[in-house]
């Protein structure tokens, strides 16, 4: 477990931005607990500063997780998020869309969300921007870019595509064995 290079902060932020925006600096600047990003393996995880503390008695090899994952690096240097960070993405999100009890299920299938299933969206919301998806009982189930902006969303016929699925809370019953390794 090490902190992130700059280069390697630079990725992670990038992609979080993507979804949360400026508020990225309230991951950061807690001040009832500081966190701090941690790399393990190809892994990175969010994390209290105690927590992380701790976790150094511990080694690396024994070390499976720790605090939340956020995403992974692939073998080319690009960073994905992982279904594990849609928490930390929701209680932070720009632009979030809620879908209708009729789309859920295909949604955590794995399928994009298409407009028949859309409840409602945040205003203004630009073409591939990252959103997070919730429930309309504002559980959130993952996380996708948009396909179209809020304002073409409007006028799209109801089997369009609004968002591209990205990850959702199914990928825990459907990637259970290769989720952590």
């Amino acid at each position: 477990m090490r902190p992130l290079t700059e280069d390697e902060t630079k990725v992670v932020f990038e992609k979080l931005a993507n979804y949360i925006g400026r508020s990225i600096t309230h991951l950061i600047d807690r001040p009832d607990d500081p966190h701090v990003f941690r790399l393990q393996k190809d892994r990175v995880y969010y994390m209290s500063e105690k927590v992380m503390r701790f976790a150094t008695s511990i080694g690396r090899s024994e070390l499976m997780s720790l605090g939340v994952c956020l995403g992974k690096f692939t073998k080319t240097g690009k960073f994905r998020l992982h279904v594990t960070a849609v928490d930390v993405l929701s209680q932070y999100a720009r632009f979030k869309v809620w879908i209708k009890p009729n789309g859920e299920m295909s949604y955590l299938y794995g399928n994009n969300i298409l407009k028949a299933h859309v409840g409602k969206m945040s205003d203004d919301i630009p073409e591939h921007t990252g959103v997070v998806v919730f429930a309309m009982n504002d559980i959130p189930l993952g996380f996708g870019v948009t396909a179209k902006s809020t304002s073409d969303a409007r006028r799209l016929d109801p089997t369009g595509i609004v968002v591209f699925r990205q990850g959702d809370i199914g990928e825990y019953l459907r990637e259970e064995d290769t989720l952590f390794t």
